[in-house]
């Protein structure tokens, strides 16, 4: 509670004091965009990550349920983010939502601007790779294993991932790593009742260079989210030449491009069989270089430019009006 006193009482009366001499201002979360004043002297730039909170707001199917309190606290963050003089979206799928939910104003610059990868996601000799991995214990890393990065937050759909195991396991007997987060004992209950819990391993924390190698080295990423506002994993796994498996859920397919295994949600057999068929060293060989391709299109450098391009026509429309 005193976190919140200080966000959204002390932190505002100050901000005014804070730009002064400030020719632009960009809210680099939209949590945030609550801070964009009702009519200011500079243009406001706002990036969105996602609306998936503000949806479970306001009852649709994100497994982003709110309180009454954080059901008040989405409504401001809608109406900051539409006093705004330009969105800018991690993808095209969160665009839709804020054209559908968030009301328009005259003027108001929305666009995609794709995230820029971090350089640690990179093709890596399988050497390195497996001396980083030496560093991370309780998983037999010398096996096949598919993987999965993420929270356990019901949206990332790891019950879905441990059936795709289950269905693949029949003619593919590797194992199955969840990177990100601790094993919930729901989640080994399932696996218990599919007979794949000796072939499952957590690791809760692991450096973004383990991480990496951990991509570099695996059979497979699984990731059948129910909703992304983004997706980074995909993108990460593919940097490290790691084949993606995915939902064809909000971003997912946008992400993923033309190297994603992209399969419907429900389609758990169809995920199985491409686990089974990037056995194949053509067909893995590939998805591989189509995965490379498709990271091209991640530069922080673009990201950049798109969003200097932002800030160049906020900031020449303010010196047209004066």
């Amino acid at each position: 509670w005193l976190g919140y006193a200080d966000k959204y009482l002390v932190f505002p009366r100050e901000l005014p004091g804070r730009l002064r001499g400030i020719d632009l201002v960009h809210v680099v979360d939209h949590s945030n965009a609550v801070y964009v004043p009702r009519k200011g002297p500079v243009p406001w730039v706002a990036t969105c990550h996602d609306l998936l909170a503000v949806r479970g707001a306001l009852g649709e199917d994100t497994d982003c349920p709110a309180s009454a309190l954080g059901r008040r606290l989405q409504r401001a963050i809608v109406a900051g983010l539409a006093r705004a003089d330009a969105i800018a979206c991690d993808s095209t799928s969160t665009r839709e939502d804020v054209h559908r939910l968030v009301p328009s104003r005259a003027g108001q610059l929305r666009r995609t601007v794709l995230l820029g990868l971090d350089a640690t996601y990179r093709r890596i000799e399988a050497a390195e790779a497996r001396a980083r991995l030496a560093r991370v214990g309780g998983v037999p890393w010398d096996q096949p294993y598919l993987l999965h990065v993420g929270s356990n937050l019901a949206r990332k759909n790891k019950a879905g991932v441990l059936r795709v195991l289950a269905l693949a396991g029949r003619h593919w007997p590797g194992n199955l790593v969840f990177a990100g987060a601790p094993w919930p004992e729901e989640l080994r209950a399932l696996a218990r009742t599919l007979g794949v819990e000796a072939r499952v391993f957590a690791v809760p924390q692991c450096s973004n260079e383990e991480l990496a190698a951990a991509y570099a080295c695996a059979h497979a990423l699984v990731y059948p989210s129910k909703c992304e506002g983004f997706g980074w994993p995909v993108i990460e796994a593919q940097a490290c030449g790691c084949p993606a498996i995915c939902s064809d859920r909000t971003s997912l397919p946008e992400v993923a491009g033309a190297a994603g295994l992209v399969f419907a949600l429900e389609d758990e057999p169809g995920m199985a069989a491409a686990v089974r068929r990037l056995g194949e060293a053509d067909f893995r060989a590939g998805v591989v270089a189509t995965g490379w391709a498709n990271v091209g299109r991640f530069t922080v450098e673009r990201m950049m430019d798109e969003y200097g391009e932002i800030y160049g026509e906020l900031l020449g429309r303010r010196t047209a009006e004066s």
